[in-house]
């Protein structure tokens, strides 16, 4: 597995890999991997002849209260666990490496990029579009893995592919969970024992939202019910509960009528968590 720090032996290596004929898929990741992160890869392993993951954590969808030195890193952990899934190469540069200092230029959906998350969160998804856009410029992929656990995320990346007319097939795939079904997140390891105990509450509303969608609810009362179940755990801070088409994330209202993303961002101490599940009626 090679080690790239630069655009530059970045394109080189691409180019190899093209005139033997290679496809390659993209993994981005900002480190601090777990079993989420390797099922991108799994998958990532189905989809073409070589795998890139990205290294990166990107200063610009840190908003200035979220402390960008605190987030989780462990390199020698990741890249040990990339070498044994088979990755071709990590692409790891510095941060004056992707962003140069007289830099102007930014992406952003513009409505995607305001609501929900982006809304809690505002400049986010901005500084996701354009590091997303740079790392395709450089690496090139054919094709690029993405969690749907950042489901907005997830639309946001898809609309802006469609937009740009960017040419690469974007992969969504399922949330991975762990034993007592919190979804795997490298904000995890932030929570006290006691909120992480609490903040399974999560996908148990949402799993058993998945079976009142099917007995004719409306959207209003699914989100209210959800909304007031997370709210009843002590240690639960919600922020944000929201029942979205899945396609398109615009509200809905009235009886769900096909596929619905429930939006969950909630605070437990200093930690926010995000999480989602489509349901059918």
């Amino acid at each position: 597995m090679q080690v790239i720090t630069t655009k530059a032996a970045m394109r080189d290596t691409v180019r190899g890999w093209r005139q033997a004929g290679g496809s390659i898929v993209l993994v981005p990741t900002m480190g601090y991997l777990h079993a989420g992160h390797m099922a991108l890869v799994e998958r990532a392993r189905t989809q073409g002849d070589r795998i890139v993951a990205s290294i990166f954590v990107n200063p610009t969808q840190f908003g200035a209260s979220e402390d960008l030195s605190t987030y989780p890193r462990d390199l020698e952990r990741d890249l040990a666990m990339l070498n044994d899934a088979g990755v071709s190469a990590v692409f790891m540069p510095q941060v004056t490496e992707v962003y140069a200092s007289d830099a102007q230029t930014i992406v952003e959906t513009t409505d995607l990029a305001k609501i929900l998350i982006g809304k809690l969160r505002p400049g986010h998804f901005r500084g996701v579009a354009t590091v997303v856009t740079k790392l395709f410029n450089i690496v090139q992929p054919d094709a690029a893995c993405f969690g749907e656990k950042d489901y907005q995320q997830l639309c946001v990346i898809r609309q802006m592919v469609r937009d740009l007319d960017i040419p690469v097939r974007i992969i969504g795939v399922p949330t991975v969970r762990d034993s007592d079904g919190l979804a795997m997140s490298s904000r995890n390891v932030r929570l006290t024992p006691d909120d992480r105990a609490a903040a399974t509450i999560l996908s148990r509303a949402l799993f058993q939202a998945q079976d009142m969608a099917k007995t004719g609810i409306t959207a209003s009362r699914l989100r209210a019910w959800v909304a007031a179940h997370i709210g009843a755990e002590p240690r639960a801070d919600v922020q944000s509960v929201d029942i979205r088409d899945a396609r398109t994330l615009r509200s809905l209202s009235g009886p769900l009528t096909g596929p619905a993303v429930i939006l969950l961002a909630v605070r437990f101490g200093s930690v926010l968590l995000i999480d989602q599940r489509v349901v059918t009626p």
